[in-house]
């Protein structure tokens, strides 16, 4: 599934797709092609689809940093909650995957504890995409029996109650029993560090 996303990125940009049995690595291709063009919006979807088929999740961030830069972090962002929404379990992993680099950095001020101004406005812009991020992936890590999938959320699961509305709170303390409990020992692992 990833080489054909891929293959179809690398059409949207108007790329020759290397033969099938190519040796070469088509992420490098698709990244070369992107290259100093000006974006174009059909080239959108085929990219951030390119991002969430990525099975890796260190190399995924070559497809969605190109996105961000071109299409901004909101649309990104609301492209890949909707595949955590609507998308197969696989397409949902590889949406936790890709999340974690749409995220807006915080930039800070010398040693201080302060962000920078700008990194606060950026962070701030996409408050409400990263609450609905939350929401949604806390409902699917309690709700699915995917262990993949589990594996893919997790990390990325904010599981301090505080965070949440009075009426999640229960659903954190869930997914945190759950993920306890798991006969999966990295489940079990990587829950406690994040509590």
């Amino acid at each position: 599934m990833f080489a054909q996303a891929l293959r179809d990125l690398l059409a949207a940009l108007g790329e020759q797709s290397p033969p099938p049995d190519w040796p070469g690595d088509l992420r490098a291709a698709a990244r070369h092609a992107l290259r100093g063009r000006p974006a174009r919006d059909e080239w959108f979807a085929p990219l951030v689809r390119a991002a969430v088929y990525d099975p890796n999740p260190s190399y995924n961030r070559r497809l969605i940093e190109p996105a961000l830069k071109a299409f901004g972090r909101r649309r990104v962002q609301a492209a890949v909650l909707d595949y955590l929404r609507t998308g197969t379990n696989a397409e949902r992993a590889g949406a936790a995957r890709a999340w974690y680099w749409t995220q807006a950095p915080l930039t800070y001020i010398g040693r201080s504890p302060t962000p920078t101004p700008e990194s606060q406005a950026e962070y701030d812009a996409v408050a409400g995409l990263r609450q609905q991020w939350r929401d949604a992936a806390l409902h699917l890590f309690v709700s699915t029996d995917d262990l993949g999938l589990r594996r893919q959320l997790l990390p990325g699961l904010d599981l301090r109650t505080a965070h949440y509305p009075a009426e999640l709170r229960e659903t954190v303390a869930q997914a945190i029993h759950i993920a306890r409990t798991h006969p999966d020992e990295y489940l079990r692992h990587r829950v406690e560090q994040q509590i």
